[in-house]
């Protein structure tokens, strides 16, 4: 079966009060998510080895193979995508006590999470995402990834929360203020529910 963009839990228009505006929302799933999914179908239509697995299949076969890397980005970029569109919520920003707890545990504040993933946010150079993750230790921490990568590639952990920082995500409604962009996620439209369930 080839893959296919998946529907989004809410409307185009359901994040516009929360800053994120319905033209960035259908350009962002129904245009840059597609072509993506399009492009990896036919790889995987031309290429054997790859029928038949899954996304997470794809990703682990392909990360580290330069011949492959065409296969590798758009597989990442539709992983990514998916998880990005579960973490964003019309009623985003509210934290449940469970992730809260481990926030604290682990980062001192919820403040200093907020800083740290927004460091990770800002500091990863053009194109690609930012991440809570849980690590190999158990411990929650942030990471960046550049391009379609993400931490099942680069083995940094569980990923729990995702960030687009490609300039299509908020280029319309932040124009060059990718900090503003990671700030209004952080506060309005993270679906921590989401993040929670992903702790397991």
């Amino acid at each position: 079966m080839p893959f296919e963009l998946p529907s989004l839990a809410y409307a185009y228009s359901a994040l516009a009060d929360r800053g994120m505006c319905q033209e960035t929302l259908e350009l962002h799933h129904g245009k840059h998510h597609q072509t993506y999914v399009t492009t990896l179908n036919g790889f995987v239509e031309k290429n054997a080895d790859l029928q038949g697995k899954s996304l997470e299949e794809i990703i682990a076969q392909t990360v580290g193979k330069p011949d492959l890397a065409p296969v590798f980005n758009n597989a990442g970029q539709h992983w990514n995508h998916i998880h990005f569109w579960n973490a964003l919520s019309p009623d985003g920003g509210r934290m449940p006590g469970r992730l809260e707890g481990r926030i604290v545990e682990d980062f001192g504040s919820v403040d200093a999470f907020k800083e740290a993933f927004k460091a990770a946010a800002t500091g990863q150079f053009g194109s690609g995402w930012a991440w809570l993750v849980v690590g190999d230790d158990g411990r929650l921490k942030t990471a960046k990834t550049p391009n379609g990568s993400n931490p099942l590639a680069t083995g940094e952990g569980k990923p729990l929360l995702g960030l687009d920082v490609w300039e299509h995500s908020y280029y319309l409604d932040f124009r060059n203020r990718r900090p503003d962009y990671v700030t209004n996620f952080l506060d309005k439209l993270a679906n921590y529910e989401f993040a929670e369930a992903n702790l397991g």
